[in-house]
């Protein structure tokens, strides 16, 4: 197509974004032509803002405003129990269930070797100098059910099993109100594997 040429800087930009292809992003370039002068600032600032003001948890490494985040500075969570998680939209997503009531950890990523990404890339130093120090009773393995994930949630597990703290993985299935029919087959197995008693 032969935009304008800010317009195809928009678009442009917009096609960037994860997900985002070129007809999403002409989609949210229109959008944004579209708007009052007013929301597009607003929009502008917002994005700007966020990328000067978000950092890292100096604890947990979640995405804060602050140099501590609301979760690790709360008195009300148990801090014996911590759940280690791929990226700050992992907690987030754990978070939202309100049943969580421990403290977190994020690794910032996963080992994966096809893109070059190894252990020393992730923030596993610092969660064993968080499990050493004896506070810590139970690291729950929330990493994504990919090969990655596992072996991620793997190599975390042999990585902290010396400091005799309970690690557990967060269970896999079959999501609620799925069917059986439309499961496929290592999903079937998880939901297997991951069974409780009733």
């Amino acid at each position: 197509m032969n935009y304008a040429r800010p317009l195809a800087r928009l678009v442009g930009e917009f096609e960037k974004l994860p997900g985002i292809g070129p007809k999403s992003a002409q989609r949210l370039a229109f959008y944004v032509l579209r708007m009052a002068p007013d929301e597009a600032r607003q929009l502008a600032h917002a994005i700007v803002e966020g990328k000067e003001q978000i950092r890292h948890c100096a604890v947990c490494y979640n995405f804060t405003d602050q140099e501590v985040c609301e979760i690790c500075r709360s008195d009300r969570r148990d801090r014996a129990l911590l759940c280690v998680v791929e990226e700050p939209r992992d907690l987030m997503a754990l978070e939202r269930t309100n049943e969580f009531r421990g403290v977190y950890h994020v690794l910032g990523g996963v080992i994966s070797p096809m893109e070059g990404i190894g252990p020393e890339a992730l923030r596993l130093r610092e969660l064993v100098q968080r499990v050493q120090d004896g506070s810590v009773k139970e690291v729950i393995l929330a990493t994504n059910p990919t090969v990655e994930g596992d072996t991620t949630a793997m190599y975390v597990a042999r990585l902290i099993k010396p400091f005799e703290v309970k690690v557990s993985k967060i269970a896999f299935g079959l999501p609620v109100g799925g069917d059986l029919d439309y499961a496929d087959q290592a999903t079937l197995i998880q939901a297997l594997e991951g069974r409780r008693e009733v």
